[in-house]
């Protein structure tokens, strides 16, 4: 018996790499989508809030994770929104997702508070956007921020994570690559 869980998105997320190699563009799907959908489902998510829609394999984890959430997610490249809403009306959960176009600092302060997850997956995490993510978070609230080891990766971004003072964090792998937290 193998110890991975099923992907029902594989398929997307391959589609993702393919496109990011024509397209030439920073499209990366997080490599662990059956393990985003554990942690939608472990939060009991009503709302989820993730930034870096790429093709939409992440937001399709989640909301099969939660399956009573809905989730925002945020994209500026056009095309990439384009095929995302593709995949996600041919996954019939375009009445559970909603694709916003724009730049994260635009689209964020449009958005109400009260995410129960929230998902940064967007290049390299700045101390801003980790703030904003703060104040939409419902207290309790769970952060997955990828790309933590980037090397543009701000050391206020892993300082607050790590400081026990705003979050209960830890690391989901050795490489440092992602990390799991709580607002306290």
């Amino acid at each position: 018996m193998s110890g991975a869980a099923p992907d029902p998105f594989a398929k997307i997320r391959t589609a993702t790499n393919a496109h990011r190699a024509r397209h030439g563009c920073g499209a990366y799907p997080y490599d662990n989508g059956p393990l985003l959908a554990a942690l939608a489902a472990a939060a009991d998510a009503r709302r989820i809030l993730e930034l870096g829609t790429a093709l939409g394999y992440t937001a399709l984890s989640f909301a099969s994770g939660a399956l009573d959430a809905t989730v925002d997610t945020i994209e500026r490249d056009g095309e990439h929104v384009r095929l995302a809403r593709e995949h996600i009306a041919a996954a019939a959960m375009d009445h559970r997702i909603t694709v916003h176009e724009g730049d994260f600092a635009a689209v964020l302060p449009t958005l109400d508070p009260g995410y129960d997850v929230a998902f940064f997956d967007g290049q390299a995490p700045s101390p801003g956007l980790h703030t904003a993510l703060r104040g939409l978070l419902r207290t309790g609230g769970t952060l997955i921020t990828a790309n933590l080891n980037h090397r543009s990766t701000p050391d206020a971004v892993r300082k607050a994570l790590f400081d026990g003072k705003s979050w209960r964090s830890a690391l989901v792998d050795e490489s440092g690559e992602t990390a799991i937290s709580v607002k306290l």
